[in-house]
């Protein structure tokens, strides 16, 4: 497992395995947030064989797929409302852990400054600076 923080109460991560969630248990995640499509790529593991280990480990655990390229304003509403309603911290996975980073840099700003998020998301190795400027030139 390659497990990236970016803040105390949220990380990310690329796709997991049904038997990585009792080691993501004892690393003291409470919350699962799924942000990849069933399907995408061939093999990877299904969301709800994920679902299905993380309740049995005690994880509370929501799905938000978002299909690269087709984010939605609804896709941000619902990815916000997993944020503030799963118990924290929370694991967040896709692919690579670029798009849940990004859904992260999207719903944060406007409540951390620019700036913090691309702190954050940097010392996690991914690069949110792009992002950010779009954002702040779309005010």
């Amino acid at each position: 497992m390659d497990l990236r923080k970016i803040t105390d109460d949220f990380s990310v991560s690329p796709q997991i395995e049904c038997e990585d969630v009792a080691d993501i248990a004892e690393a003291g995640f409470r919350s699962i947030l799924c942000n990849r499509p069933d399907g995408e790529e061939f093999g990877q593991c299904a969301y709800d064989a994920v679902a299905e280990a993380a309740q049995a480990a005690g994880l509370a655990v929501r799905s938000v797929p978002i299909v690269s390229g087709m984010l939605s304003e609804a896709d941000l509403a619902a990815f916000r409302a997993a944020l503030d309603e799963l118990p924290k911290p929370i694991l967040a996975y896709c692919r690579s852990g670029t798009r849940c980073t990004m859904l992260w840099s999207m719903t944060s700003f406007g409540d951390l400054d620019a700036d913090e998020i691309v702190k954050a998301t940097s010392a996690a190795g991914y690069d949110m600076s792009g992002l950010m400027r779009q954002m702040q030139q779309a005010r």
